[in-house]
């Protein structure tokens, strides 16, 4: 396996850690640009921590990106109903940055019902998605359009809903999948998969979804 230089954002949420975790397991170099390094806890020795937010400070966004080989955004509101525009912020600044760096490659962590994907989705789990999380839904689907419209070697990972079970392997990708009911995936087997597509071009400028 070929060791990277990896910027992963959103390090300090469900997901990121795994990926941090992960990525230092499997000997990537690892980077993160956190509001307060202080929550990465003992998990911070051996990374390279920047101070800041990835939507507004834009300088050091850039120095984070310096020497990078790619970005893992894992990039969320947490448990908060309210985006507070945060990836239609965000995902500019990143494309900036990285172009600013000659960084190609992105990998974006979104959430199955945004944009395309929402034809995948059971009955049930669609109204609940349309009633509670709209606002999410629609800054995330902001974001990823101008994404889309980019010339960067992205890729938009849509995770079913996510749980904080263990790393289980066992899991579907794909551009559509077959769904029933409310599924769920593990935050560790989407880092496993995050962190598989920095060197893998199946899913390159294509949404890929995830499912148990």
């Amino acid at each position: 396996m070929t060791t990277r230089k990896l910027l992963v954002l959103g390090a300090t949420g469900g997901t990121g850690r795994h990926v941090v975790a992960m990525a230092r397991r499997q000997g990537h170099e690892v980077t993160v640009l956190v509001r307060d390094p202080a929550r990465l806890g003992p998990e911070r020795e051996g990374l390279r921590v920047l101070t800041g937010s990835v939507g507004e400070d834009r300088k050091a966004l850039k120095e984070a990106l310096r020497g990078q080989d790619a970005v893992i955004s894992a990039l969320g509101a947490g448990t908060s109903l309210r985006s507070g525009g945060l990836i239609a912020r965000s995902v500019p600044a990143i494309l900036s940055a990285m172009d600013a760096r000659g960084v190609r490659r992105l990998i974006l962590t979104s959430a199955y019902g945004v944009g395309q994907t929402l034809r995948d989705v059971p009955p049930v789990p669609r109204l609940l998605m349309r009633l509670l999380f709209r606002d999410l839904y629609a800054d995330k689907a902001a974001g990823e359009e101008r994404l889309r419209g980019s010339s960067f070697d992205w890729t938009v990972v849509y995770p079913v809903t996510l749980t904080n079970g263990t790393e289980t392997g066992r899991y579907r990708v794909g551009e559509r999948l077959a769904l029933r009911g409310f599924p769920r995936i593990s935050r560790a087997d989407v880092a496993a998969f995050l962190l598989s597509q920095v060197d893998d071009r199946t899913y390159v400028r294509r949404g890929v979804l995830i499912a148990p």
